[in-house]
């Protein structure tokens, strides 16, 4: 008989998450997690999902009633979208700037649509012009992009592509999991007809659960595809005309009925991520959106100011640079991963490499959610200073990276 060999407790080593994302979960999110389970029909629980959807209309700056939670990691949320709201043959408009542009079409694909995309080089985004044009020559159902894309630091501005998709009869998705609450997102003002997000970057929580909003427009869509499973189905239910949505788990017109009034029981909630996602939104909103923004855009200017001070050069086009992530080039001559392994191994702290044609060439420096603070830069700075010196690279006047960061923040009286 094989022995069964007895394994140790879980005891993940500490460590400083400076990368693009996870990172570090806030302590509160991690408490809340460990809350006691409830079932999903509990008058207590299904209270819990109320808020939760009203906090998350907060974030996302809307009114749609549809705001609510898919179980599974911020890919879940995309797919859900797509899977329901295209149909075999569905034209699709992807403007691509950075790898995850090519995740976007991977499942619009999958999804038996017709994509078509528009690139730029990575480290740039599209003109909005650009994008104009390209919806007058296509004719797409959807438009579907990134608002920011960690894999080349790049945010794309998306205040007139709503209105430029809406003049045209054309659906705007925006995937935002790399940008929220990091940067603005006003969903109605903009015109944006369906968002997905996850919460491990600036929300400062795990991944794992999928928060999602769409408007009529997508609702519409969607309630044509209507569909039931046999053994839930109410006796007065009437399928839809549309074809019948392929995924069942992420059939929108049934998480509808789950999270609507009807408590349809499509599922089980996922109530540990339920609550991380609960208290993730309440901590941005106690301390309130705008300040979040503030917050993100002063931990960016503090990192290139001390990533400059010490003779690194920044990658991409800065003026688009996301806040929470900064794309640094591997100076020449340097051992990329050799630096990351000993940032990890000597001083507990991760930084990323990048995809594709970035592979090798930058490192993705992140300061986002609960990381996005003063010591947490400070100290990334000084050990990657450190790293670097151990492996030839002449910094220049020691110290200058943590001194002109922590000007940044002095100036800014903190």
């Amino acid at each position: 008989m094989e022995t069964i060999r007895l394994i140790d407790d879980l005891n993940p080593p500490p460590r400083l998450l400076m990368g693009p994302g996870p990172v570090d979960v806030d302590p509160r999110v991690l408490k809340a997690m460990s809350m006691p389970m409830l079932g999903q029909f509990d008058p207590a629980f299904t209270a819990y999902m109320n808020e939760t959807m009203s906090l998350y209309r907060e974030i996302f700056q809307t009114n749609n009633k549809w705001t609510f939670l898919v179980d599974g990691t911020a890919r879940a949320g995309i797919e859900t979208m797509m899977v329901s709201i295209l149909e075999p043959g569905d034209k699709v408009l992807v403007p691509m700037f950075g790898r995850f542009g090519h995740l976007l079409v991977e499942i619009a694909q999958r999804c038996g649509a017709k994509v078509v995309t528009i690139e730029t080089e990575w480290g740039s985004v599209f003109d909005p012009s650009q994008i104009e044009e390209a919806v007058r020559r296509e004719r797409p159902k959807m438009v579907a992009l990134n608002q920011g894309d960690t894999s080349t630091t790049m945010a794309q501005p998306l205040k007139d592509i709503g209105t430029i998709c809406h003049n045209n009869d054309v659906l705007l998705f925006v995937d935002a999991t790399a940008s929220i609450v990091g940067m603005d997102l006003p969903v109605d003002d903009w015109k944006i007809d369906a968002v997905s997000i996850g919460l491990q970057k600036c929300l400062a929580g795990p991944p794992g659960s999928a928060p999602i909003t769409f408007n009529g427009r997508v609702e519409e869509i969607v309630s044509k595809r209507k569909h039931i499973e046999a053994g839930i189905r109410p006796d007065d239910y009437t399928a839809g005309s549309g074809t019948r949505i392929p995924s069942n788990y992420f059939d929108l017109s049934m998480l509808m009925d789950y999270w609507g009034e009807t408590r349809l029981n499509h599922h089980t909630e996922a109530a540990s991520m339920l609550y991380a996602a609960r208290e993730c939104a309440r901590i941005v909103l106690q301390q309130g959106l705008k300040e979040s923004f503030e917050r993100h855009a002063l931990a960016s200017e503090s990192m290139v100011a001390g990533l400059q001070a010490m003779g690194l050069r920044l990658f991409g086009d800065l003026k688009n640079k996301m806040p929470n992530v900064t794309g640094v080039f591997i100076p020449e001559g340097v051992p990329g991963e050799k630096v990351r392994s000993q940032l990890l191994n000597d001083f507990g702290i991760e930084i990323g490499t990048s995809f594709g044609p970035l592979h090798g060439k930058i490192w993705r420096i992140g300061a986002m959610g609960y990381n996005c603070r003063k010591r947490s830069i400070l100290t990334c700075l000084a050990a990657l200073e450190a790293v670097l010196r151990q492996n030839g690279y002449k910094v220049g006047s020691p110290g200058a990276g943590v001194d002109h960061a922590t000007k940044v923040y002095r100036a800014a009286g903190e």
